[in-house]
């Protein structure tokens, strides 16, 4: 439970959705030890029935941790569900700010602290965000194990496609379809209001634009918050991300059947110049086989 000034007393948790990537959640916990020590940490494990077992012996299973189990889904990974399950539990836990945190994150020291920082700001203000934290991707030859977190601030370069602001500072925007889903945080009763993400969406894209919108549905604004910083870790990826084109493809079309306008353009024009979608601007399917 955190002070929050004026008498208001906010207790956060972490939820964190994992299917593999242990290397990368042990690291998570690491940090999360080292940067809030006994914050819960609500860990929604996809068809990994023996993660606890395998954190105990990587010796960050601590007592504030929590795993819930959740089963995998035929057509991929089901995070929004997983999003959601994790923060039911951690409502149900009486956290009244969850931080949403992917599996190859870490949180730098002030991260939990900024984030309280810029609620305590808005309620000051009286308007609600989605808080938004400041990301940088590392590279391959850029280990974090055994990698003290203040020591790891050296990483710091903000991804430039997002606001970066100086420690401290909030800046609010309307722009909701920057929503990242790597690092966030809202109170409870944005949460709420917002209703979780929408668990049609199931393996990867555009269920955190969704969010997004849903959250500018809600009456929240965008708030990137200076001084909440987190690494993502690196693994193997393609860009355009061909091994995802049939997700994408599905989720693009929910995206524009719930919005009117389609997500992820940039990977839709790059898997259409290469010839393996067919897109218009009304419609979206995999390319017919030759």
């Amino acid at each position: 439970m955190t002070d929050m000034g004026s008498g208001r007393r906010l207790p956060v948790a972490v939820v964190t959705p994992v299917r593999g990537r242990l290397e990368h959640l042990v690291n998570q916990r690491r940090f999360l030890d080292e940067v809030a020590p006994d914050l819960r940490h609500v860990i929604v494990a996809v068809d990994m029935p023996d993660l606890g077992d395998d954190l105990r012996a990587a010796g960050v299973m601590g007592e504030s941790v929590s795993i819930v189990p959740l089963d995998d889904h035929p057509l991929g990974m089901p995070t929004a569900r997983a999003r959601n399950v994790g923060a039911t539990a951690a409502l149900d836990d009486g956290a009244e700010l969850i931080v949403l945190l992917d599996v190859d994150c870490v949180p730098l020291p002030g991260f939990v602290d900024a984030s309280l920082d810029a609620q305590r700001q808005l309620d000051a203000r009286g308007e609600r965000a989605v808080l938004n934290g400041i990301v940088t991707y590392l590279g391959e030859d850029d280990r974090l194990d055994g990698e003290f977190p203040a020591a790891a601030r050296r990483f710091v370069a903000p991804h430039a496609a997002r606001p970066a602001p100086s420690s401290g500072a909030v800046e609010v925007d309307d722009d909701h379809r920057l929503l990242w889903s790597l690092a966030f945080a809202l109170d409870a009763d944005a949460w709420r209001a917002c209703g979780g993400f929408d668990e049609r969406y199931v393996g990867y894209g555009a269920e955190d634009t969704d969010f997004g919108m849903r959250a500018r549905d809600a009456g929240l604004r965008m708030a990137w918050v200076g001084g909440a910083h987190a690494l993502h870790q690196w693994h193997p990826s393609a860009n355009p991300p061909r091994h995802h084109v049939v997700d994408i493809v599905r989720n693009a079309n929910l995206y524009r059947e719930r919005w009117g306008t389609w997500p992820m353009e940039g990977w839709l024009q790059a898997f259409a110049d290469e010839g393996l979608v067919e897109w218009t601007p009304t419609s979206l399917s995999l390319a017919s086989p030759h």
